[in-house]
């Protein structure tokens, strides 16, 4: 007899998991799975990390510690917002001798034809990520051509001299940043480009 895991979610605290919870116990005992865990996120979004999920936490810890064999969820909305969510969360529990069972997208892990459409879904992950990618690398195309800048902010070329000066006169890195309200950090890379501008010069002269 397997032992399976029964994870619920629902987004908000006037929505029940009590539904979900009927079902997958029914699906468990058709099926002669012996139930161990039952894990419940109530009022949570499935955006949210595995961090702000208390019971799918407690659920791939059980998982990792091989009290489970097989984990029953109402959806694939209820484990995470994509596919690639779920390709990655059943790549994980398959690495621990895991399977998944879906019951509103009919996926056994378990089985043969359920193993199938893992892979399929895979595919379409790696779909779903190729699109995400193309759109946000539009999106920059179109706000660089409209003169929107990325990146740290140019440091003003005031500023940049007297720190420039400061460092020539042997100021350390902190006392050049105190003396000139410049962080620390920026003061490190004006001197990394000035003795990288040093060493050009030396190779030229040679």
């Amino acid at each position: 007899m397997k032992r399976a895991a029964i994870y619920v979610r629902v987004s908000t605290d006037s929505q029940t998991v009590q539904n979900q919870l009927d079902v997958l116990n029914e699906v468990a005992q058709r099926s002669g799975w012996n139930v161990v865990h039952v894990f419940a996120d109530e009022g949570i979004s499935g955006a949210k990390g595995r961090d702000k999920r208390p019971a799918f936490d407690a659920l791939l810890k059980a998982i990792a510690r091989g009290e489970v064999q097989i984990v029953a969820a109402w959806s694939v909305d209820r484990l995470g917002r994509s596919l690639s969510d779920l390709v990655a969360f059943l790549s994980d529990i398959q690495n621990r001798g895991a399977d998944l069972y879906l019951h509103q997208q009919a996926i056994d892990t378990s089985t043969a034809s359920g193993r199938m459409l893992f892979q399929m879904l895979g595919v379409f992950a790696e779909f779903e990520r190729s699109i995400i990618t193309a759109r946000i690398h539009a999106g920059l195309d179109r706000a660089r051509a409209k003169g929107v800048r990325f990146g740290r902010p140019p440091m003003p070329t005031h500023r940049l001299e007297k720190v420039k000066c400061a460092l020539q006169d042997g100021q350390s890195i902190r006392a050049t940043a105190k003396i000139t309200g410049v962080s620390t950090a920026s003061v490190q890379r004006v001197k990394r480009s000035m003795n990288g501008q040093e060493s050009s010069v030396e190779a030229a002269a040679a």
